[in-house]
Protein backbone atom coordinates (compact mmCIF):
# COMPACT_ATOMS: atom_id res chain seq x y z
CA UNK A 1 0.00 0.00 0.00
CA UNK A 2 1.39 3.50 -0.41
CA UNK A 3 2.50 5.69 2.40
CA UNK A 4 2.12 9.55 2.20
CA UNK A 5 4.58 11.48 4.53
CA UNK A 6 2.71 13.59 7.23
CA UNK A 7 5.31 17.14 7.19
CA UNK A 8 5.06 20.43 9.53
CA UNK A 9 3.93 23.50 8.23
CA UNK A 10 6.27 25.50 10.80
CA UNK A 11 9.02 25.09 13.24
CA UNK A 12 8.30 24.22 16.75
CA UNK A 13 9.11 21.75 19.67
CA UNK A 14 7.14 18.19 19.14
CA UNK A 15 4.95 18.90 22.62
CA UNK A 16 2.74 15.61 22.56
CA UNK A 17 2.14 12.65 20.41
CA UNK A 18 -1.57 12.24 20.47
CA UNK A 19 -1.89 9.16 17.62
CA UNK A 20 0.01 5.33 18.15
CA UNK A 21 1.42 3.55 15.37
CA UNK A 22 -1.21 1.20 13.67
CA UNK A 23 -4.08 3.25 15.04
CA UNK A 24 -6.69 4.06 12.06
CA UNK A 25 -6.89 8.05 11.47
CA UNK A 26 -9.25 10.07 9.22
CA UNK A 27 -8.82 13.47 7.71
CA UNK A 28 -7.81 16.09 9.96
CA UNK A 29 -7.15 13.35 13.24
CA UNK A 30 -4.19 15.31 15.19
CA UNK A 31 -0.97 12.90 14.80
CA UNK A 32 0.76 15.24 17.14
CA UNK A 33 0.90 18.49 19.10
CA UNK A 34 3.67 21.19 18.39
CA UNK A 35 4.83 24.49 20.47
CA UNK A 36 5.39 27.20 18.77
CA UNK A 37 5.83 31.05 20.67
CA UNK A 38 3.64 29.46 23.72
CA UNK A 39 0.62 28.05 20.86
CA UNK A 40 -0.32 24.78 19.94
CA UNK A 41 -0.09 23.97 16.55
CA UNK A 42 -1.64 20.04 15.77
CA UNK A 43 -0.17 18.18 12.80
CA UNK A 44 -3.27 16.68 11.48
CA UNK A 45 -3.13 13.81 9.44
CA UNK A 46 -3.59 14.77 5.76
CA UNK A 47 -6.43 12.35 4.40
CA UNK A 48 -7.64 8.71 5.98
CA UNK A 49 -5.52 6.13 6.47
CA UNK A 50 -3.21 3.96 9.34
CA UNK A 51 -0.38 5.31 10.93
CA UNK A 52 2.77 3.42 10.25
CA UNK A 53 6.02 5.40 11.63
CA UNK A 54 6.22 8.42 14.09
CA UNK A 55 9.90 10.03 13.12
CA UNK A 56 10.21 12.36 15.77
CA UNK A 57 9.82 12.58 19.62
CA UNK A 58 8.32 15.01 22.28
CA UNK A 59 10.58 17.77 22.94
CA UNK A 60 12.34 16.99 19.54
CA UNK A 61 13.06 20.39 17.33
CA UNK A 62 11.20 20.84 13.85
CA UNK A 63 11.70 23.06 11.50
CA UNK A 64 8.86 23.68 8.36
CA UNK A 65 8.75 20.60 5.84
CA UNK A 66 10.19 17.87 8.39
CA UNK A 67 8.64 14.42 7.98
CA UNK A 68 7.38 13.94 11.19
CA UNK A 69 5.21 10.65 10.44
CA UNK A 70 4.26 8.24 7.55
CA UNK A 71 0.47 6.93 6.83
CA UNK A 72 -1.06 3.89 4.54
CA UNK A 73 -3.62 4.52 2.62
Amino acid sequence: MPTIDVKTDITGNVWKIEAEIGQALSEDDPIMILESMKMEIPVACPEDGTLVEILVSPEDVVTEGTVVARIEV
